[in-house]
């Protein structure tokens, strides 16, 4: 559905985007991930059009954007909806009046409006609130007006620019449920800018990382966090504190494999003891990954590999 491949993108002679290549599926929740200047917001605003790009291919939907002349590229917005940080209603106009806006710009009849503004906020959970002002909703309550109202013409596409950023970590989760359940029932391809790492895991299928923009990660949610490279672990800000003596050996379980009982059964099966250095475990987009180090005697290494391999599960010695 968005085949960008090779993009470069420069303000003056700052190149803020640098030689981008993805793919994002039709019906996918994608993250692009990076911290502030990582050229994220560049990235999702060059998909719909409001920048510009040097050179590389940007393609949704089979349509190069920078080929789109003004007529084409207003029809081509309409189908994909936006939300922003700060929601962006307009204070002196109901909530369904707030929804109701882009149907009326685009010359809907009475009647269409109606029925799709009530069937939208069934579907965000405010139908009792279709008459307040945005100054009586809360920061969630705005986001789903937001929400709301970027799916009034129907977008294959939802670009959400640090939806989440200025709500509360309860607020946060009630949002990302409802995004979960709009690309579920209206098989929309969600496309998710922030910098929360939190968020990748709870709603994510797939991640970009960002720094300078440049790609430093691109890979299966859980991929990314059940085995993190040098960059992913500088951006998560992890450090690996082990035992100077001994091997010490990584060990990563996908997802919901339970690997203490791996590690039981590898002891009593080899009659050795293990010292565990440390284990975590994740719940990313609803499963659980983990990953465990365990320290062992130099003269036990090559038994207790063999071991591991023959168990198919993925490891390094540190």
């Amino acid at each position: 559905m968005i085949n960008i491949k090779n993009l470069n993108k420069y303000y003056s002679n700052t190149k803020v985007l640098n030689n981008i290549s993805i793919d994002i599926k039709k019906g996918e929740i994608f993250a692009i991930v990076g911290h502030s200047g990582a050229g994220k917001s560049t990235l999702l605003r060059c998909i719909n059009g409001l920048e510009d790009y040097a050179d590389g291919i940007l393609l949704v939907n089979n349509k190069e954007i920078k080929n789109l002349k003004k007529d084409e590229l207003r029809e081509f917005r309409k189908n994909i909806g936006m939300i922003f940080q700060h929601f962006s209603l307009i204070q002196r106009k109901t909530v369904f009046e707030n929804i109701s806006l882009p149907m009326q710009l685009w010359g809907y009849k009475k009647e269409e409006i109606s029925k799709k503004v009530n069937d939208l906020l069934a579907l965000v959970g405010l139908e009792e609130k279709k008459d307040a002002y945005p100054s009586q909703l809360s920061g969630g309550q705005k986001q789903r007006v937001a929400i709301a109202r970027a799916l009034t013409l129907d977008p294959e596409i939802l670009l959400c620019d640090e939806a989440t950023s200025a709500l509360d970590p309860n607020t946060t989760t009630s949002i990302l449920n409802l995004l979960k359940e709009i690309n579920e029932k209206l098989n929309i391809t969600i496309v998710i800018v922030t910098h929360e790492m939190e968020v990748v895991k709870q709603i994510a299928q797939k991640a970009l990382l960002l720094e300078h923009g440049n790609i430093i990660g691109f890979d299966d949610t859980e991929e990314l966090f059940l085995k993190p490279d040098i960059k992913m672990k500088e951006f998560l800000g992890e450090t690996e504190v082990v035992p100077k003596t001994g091997v010490n050996v990584k060990l990563y379980f996908p997802k919901d494999n339970v690997f203490q009982s791996f590690i039981t059964k590898m002891a009593r099966e080899l009659n050795m003891d293990f010292n565990i250095v440390w284990g975590k475990l994740e719940e990313i987009n609803g499963h659980i990954v983990g990953n465990m180090v365990i320290n062992i005697e130099d003269e036990t290494r090559d038994i207790v590999i063999d071991y591991i391999r023959q168990h198919d599960i993925v490891w390094e010695v540190l």
